[in-house]
């Protein structure tokens, strides 16, 4: 199966809606997942109709595959800037490439710049008994973050 040509196909199929790719994968065994999302409410019927629309434009008869379409979920990772975006003034986790784990509020995405996280850390002022919590801002372009995700407070 060509991945460009499949990739294309979707972001036309996907084009003028509030979806979008997030990611596609294609296994030697020609297995493929197609991997959506939206910037509201990502349902079924989507992944429904993007799955009868790839098995229509691209036949069985000529080339044999195993098709997956679903949509990200709140566990899985961020990986495209649309999704950042979606969660502006919600709480990720953040592994950076130094090993850090930063929790906090996503103030600000920007493609070129990266994120701003609103962080809370205990500090304790001079001359005061106990420590306050305040909120400092990280700013971390893409390349420093490894994995971002949704974080869910129970």
């Amino acid at each position: 199966m060509d991945k460009q040509k499949l990739t294309e196909f979707i972001e036309s199929r996907l084009e003028g809606t509030d979806y979008y790719l997030v990611d596609l994968k294609i296994t030697p065994a020609n297995e493929i997942t197609v991997e959506i999302d939206s910037d509201g409410n990502a349902d079924l019927e989507k992944c429904i109709e993007l799955t009868r629309a790839i098995e229509e434009a691209f036949s069985r008869d000529e080339e044999d595959y195993e098709l997956e379409v679903g949509t990200s979920g709140l566990t899985s990772p961020l990986k495209v800037f649309r999704q950042y975006l979606k969660y502006i003034g919600r709480e990720l986790e953040v592994l950076t490439t130094d090993g850090r784990k930063l929790r906090g509020e996503l103030i600000e995405a920007d493609p070129e710049k990266g994120i701003v996280l609103g962080v809370e850390e205990k500090v304790k002022h001079e001359g005061a008994k106990r420590p306050v919590i305040e909120t400092r801002e990280i700013a971390l372009p893409f390349a420093d973050i490894k994995k971002a995700e949704y974080y869910l407070r129970f």
